[in-house]
């Protein structure tokens, strides 16, 4: 879950829901951002669907949540490597919070079988919708699910994991085959994946106390539990959002944002980072009253934090390094703009700046805190700050991923043409980046190695 928040000034108090990290480094997928000739050369631009949600890429295809100009949703899903639309189908959403934005499809099963599963609105009796996988390539329905309420489903190892009954105290995690859509066990309560491997998932279990715990994939026996209270300290409250992120042979690194109960300096409640072993469940590091803000890579990929005062105001920020928790690089808090800003960053994630629109900026290098200057500074941030409400059919407080634009930082001005946005915002699955444009447009490129995950996840 993902929230954002309008930056402020360094001595501004940190309001409900403001609270996130910056986070920076090395990404495992590329850092550039290639022009129009480079894009046109390996990717493409989806046509007929206006994405809302985020793309999950997987198998050979892309599928992704549009809205409709009805007002009604729909799943559809694309060929990767030409952009061929192959199929869509309606799709709808029952339980669904906003703060977690629209719902995606999953892509789940075996290289050789993949299916794409998606809620679409069917009514079964006092079933509020159905939950369908159908065949990846061809559309073709291969099983069905009766659903009351639910977050939506998503890919577990090889298999499809979703919470149901989530708006009723009878609320539990299942474990699906993505072949069959038969349970191979479940569990009490709501949860969320945040790690998987063909044998095994992390799931983080939404309670009053949540804690990650790992299971096995096949048998749902408990490998393993973590209360996050332990990282971040008692009085977690999950208002104020969470994100996970995780490489290859790294931690899984985890996020708690701070929710504001009142007004005061004990007001908000525990918030930070941590990095825990995903094999063992054994805390590797922790580093708490520490912010996530965004734009910025996933937090396994590169982690920098914003501070908080004693007294509940903004501080300086930090880079971590996300193996250790521990501190790389600091520019402090004056260095910030007395005027309005945005947080921005160039393709590489070198250096983080100050975007002012329409005025001249402010970078400094992570290295050494040094300024850099901003004339020919290409850097990357929000397209704006005030998106407007999706009209969905029969939901309300909904809005689309949040896309990033190219600016001058010179001038504050948008720049035209600038090609794909960064690796770290993006992610990559075996070498392919797909977006959402600041139009809605699914666009897509091969020009990364491997899989990481991007800003919103993998």
């Amino acid at each position: 879950m993902v929230s954002h928040t309008l930056r402020r000034s360094p001595s501004a108090p940190v309001p409900a829901l403001a609270a996130f990290a910056v986070l920076l480094g090395a990404a495992g997928c590329s850092g550039g951002a290639p022009g129009r000739g480079a894009e046109a050369a390996q990717g493409w631009a989806g046509t007929g669907v206006n994405a809302v949600s985020r793309p999950v890429t997987g198998s050979g295809v892309t599928a992704v949540t549009g809205l409709r100009p009805d007002g009604d949703l729909e799943t559809a899903v694309f060929d990767l490597a030409k952009g061929r639309r192959l199929w869509s189908r309606p799709a709808t959403m029952v339980g669904r919070l906003s703060g977690m934005g629209v719902q995606p499809p999953a892509v789940a099963g075996t290289p050789g079988s993949p299916v794409v599963v998606a809620l679409e609105p069917r009514r079964t009796g006092r079933w509020k919708a159905t939950l369908v996988a159908r065949d990846a390539r061809t559309g073709a329905e291969r099983w069905t699910r009766p659903v009351d309420t639910t977050f939506g489903p998503v890919r577990c190892g090889t298999q499809v994991c979703l919470s149901e009954f989530t708006a009723r105290r009878s609320a539990r995690f299942a474990v699906l085959d993505a072949a069959t859509g038969r349970q191979l066990w479940r569990m009490p309560g709501i949860a969320e994946v945040e790690w998987s491997d063909p044998t095994r998932v992390v799931a983080f279990r939404m309670a009053r106390h949540p804690a990650l715990e790992a299971r096995d994939l096949r048998t749902g026996r408990t490998l393993w539990t973590f209360p996050v209270e332990r990282a971040v300290g008692p009085g977690v409250n999950l208002s104020g959002g969470w994100a996970f992120g995780a490489l290859p042979g790294g931690p899984l690194v985890g996020y708690i944002a701070p929710y504001q109960r009142g007004k005061g300096r004990d007001s908000l409640s525990a918030f930070g980072f941590f990095g825990l072993n995903p094999a063992t469940g054994r805390l590797v590091w922790t580093r708490k009253r520490l912010l996530r803000v965004y734009p910025g890579a996933s937090p396994a990929v590169a982690l920098v934090t914003r501070q908080v005062t004693p007294g509940g105001s903004y501080g300086g920020f930090e880079q971590l390094d996300p193996r250790t928790g521990r501190t790389t690089a600091t520019v402090a808090a004056d260095k910030a703009p007395a005027s309005s800003w945005l947080l921005a960053f160039p393709a590489d994630l070198s250096s983080l700046a100050f975007l002012s629109q329409g005025r001249r900026g402010a970078a400094y290098r992570l290295a050494d805190a040094s300024p850099v200057g901003p004339q020919g500074l290409r850097v990357w941030s929000f397209c704006t700050v005030t998106p407007s409400e999706l009209r969905i059919n029969g939901h309300r407080g909904f809005f689309p991923v949040a896309p990033l634009c190219a600016y001058d930082l010179a001038t504050g001005r948008r720049l035209g043409s600038a090609g794909a946005p960064p690796g770290w915002y993006t992610g990559s699955t075996d070498g392919w980046r797909v977006w959402r444009g600041e139009d809605g447009v699914l666009h897509a490129v091969r020009d990364a190695r491997g899989t990481a995950p991007g800003m919103y996840g993998q």
